[in-house]
This record gives structure tokens, C-alpha cells and sequence, in this order.
């Protein structure tokens, strides 16, 4: 069985998918009536900005797509953001970026705030093997939990678990779910839900573009963490995405973060770690 081993052209396929997945959510959302969230997409070169008017958190507030030949749009970057009221943050992979552009960032008063992982798996690699433990599921038979496509009138189940899992009040229900339930339909994207004797408990959410599939976001609710939701979660979206003649799965998480854990289990492999270069207040 072959294996994808790291290179700079998968780097790239890899970066590549999570700005389409990007582009694609924030042009949804800025088509709603009357742009509500206030969405902008400008490009610098080959750098992409993305900004919110109302969702002022760094991941709909970032540049994507830096390359060292970008390093001269560095001040037309930071005043596309400063001009809007949002503190510079652009996205740094190795190997795309040398270090005269890091240079040039920290010249521009730009430091390394962050890190984050884009994990990896060509599907080829995959065997469908199911060897989660025990422990994992807990007491809860694996019958008992079912997992199926998002309908459409239930993007309100998928908000309701989407904030209280992430820690997000209650008031933000009613945004993410309007800002969600554009995507339904839209090439390329799927929504699952995870059910444990038939209550809603997890859901996650895929992409799929030009043979690129994107783990985009995946949540439980605290009640019901630690029964292997996940990891289903995560093998039914590898399940769609070669249904759908996809070669290669990416997604993002936390480093040894439960994501992490639960991405390795299911085979895929660390293809970068990414840094975040914050301007300086």
C-alpha cells in the first residue's frame, strides 16, 4: 500500500483545500440578505484576506495563502485589517515561506503568536478498520448510536451543539445556525449528526473540492464525550469522501489536542504545523 509522505506539493494541496473550504463558507454567508456578518475577501498577491464585521475571531479574521513573494503586500495587509478595525494575522507554513518574508513580518512588528496543525491521509492508506476500545465507547452499544446527513430543518440542533459544545452562549444559536444553513446544498458540503439512543449528541461537517476532502468542524456536547463519537464521525466523512473519488483527507486542530488524538487513531498524520504572526499592539 502506498503512503503520501510530506512534500511541498502536498503542502500546498493541503493549504490549498482549507482556503477553498474558506472562500466558499464566506461567500455563503456574505451572500445572506443584505451581508449581515459584514464579510470581505480581499487578495494581496497570492495572500488571502477573510474579515467579519460581527465575528471578530481570528478564524474569520486572517490572511491565508502567504507566500515569501507576498512579503511586499505586508502594508497593504495590515491596512486592509487595521482600516476595518482588526489586529493583523497571517498565516505562516514552512517550507512555502523563507526567512527573508519572516523578516519582513517581524520588521513590520509581526511576531509568531500561535501554532496549529494540518493533519493528513491520502485515502488509499485507509482500511476502514474499526479498533476502537472499550474504554472508548464507554457503556454505550455501539447500536446504539447513529450517525446520518444533516436535514435541513435542523440547523438548529446543529447550533445548539455547535455552541454549548465549543463553549459559545446560548444568544449565538440563531447566527451560526443561519450562517450554516446556507451551506446545505452547496457543492461540496455535508453536515452529519451523531445520535446516542436517539438524542443529538455530536455533529461534524465536511468539504470536498477537486479531489480535496476538508474536515472543516466536528463537535459533542460535554454530556456525551468520551463514547468514540468522534472518531465514527470522522471515519464516515473518509467514507463519504472516497465515495465521492476523493484521493486525499486535511483537517486542523490543536496539537495533542482530543482532535489530534482522535485524527491519529483514524490513520492520518501530521503534515505541518502552521504558525499565526500577530501584529503587535
Amino acid at each position: 500500500m502506498s503512503m503520501l509522505l510530506p512534500a511541498q506539493e502536498l503542502t500546498s494541496d493541503m493549504e490549498r483545500a482549507e482556503i477553498h473550504y474558506m472562500v466558499d463558507r464566506m461567500l455563503a454567508i456574505q451572500e445572506r440578505e443584505g451581508n449581515p456578518e459584514g464579510i470581505e475577501i480581499a487578495e494581496f498577491g497570492g495572500a488571502v484576506c477573510f474579515y467579519s464585521r460581527t465575528m471578530p475571531w481570528p478564524t474569520f479574521n486572517t490572511v491565508k495563502g502567504f507566500r515569501s513573494a507576498d512579503a511586499d503586500y505586508i502594508p497593504d495587509i495590515i491596512a486592509f485589517f487595521k482600516s476595518r478595525d482588526r489586529q493583523p494575522q497571517i498565516e505562516v507554513l514552512p517550507s512555502l515561506v523563507d526567512g527573508v518574508a519572516l523578516g519582513a513580518l517581524s520588521g513590520q512588528g509581526f511576531y509568531a503568536s500561535s501554532f496549529h496543525v494540518t493533519m493528513y491521509m491520502g485515502l488509499n492508506e485507509y482500511l476502514f478498520a474499526d479498533d476502537e476500545t472499550e474504554e472508548e465507547h464507554s457503556d454505550v452499544n455501539p447500536m446504539k448510536i447513529v450517525i446520518e446527513e444533516l436535514q435541513g430543518d435542523e440547523f438548529d440542533t446543529y447550533a445548539t451543539i455547535h455552541c454549548r459544545a465549543t463553549g459559545l452562549p446560548d444568544a449565538g444559536i440563531p447566527p451560526v445556525a443561519s450562517n450554516n444553513r446556507v451551506l446545505y446544498n452547496r457543492p461540496g458540503w455535508v453536515f452529519l449528526l451523531a445520535r446516542v439512543n436517539g438524542t443529538p449528541a455530536a455533529t461534524a461537517v465536511m468539504y470536498m473540492k477537486d479531489g480535496i476532502a476538508s474536515l472543516t468542524f466536528a463537535a459533542t456536547l460535554p454530556e456525551y464525550r468520551n463514547l468514540g463519537l468522534q472518531r465514527q464521525l470522522i471515519d464516515k466523512r473518509f467514507e463519504i469522501a472516497r465515495a465521492n473519488d476523493c484521493k486525499l483527507v486535511v483537517s486542523q486542530c490543536a496539537y495533542l489536542s482530543q482532535s489530534h488524538r482522535n485524527m491519529e487513531r483514524s490513520g492520518m498524520r501530521i503534515g505541518y504545523i502552521r504558525s499565526a504572526w500577530t501584529e503587535q499592539k
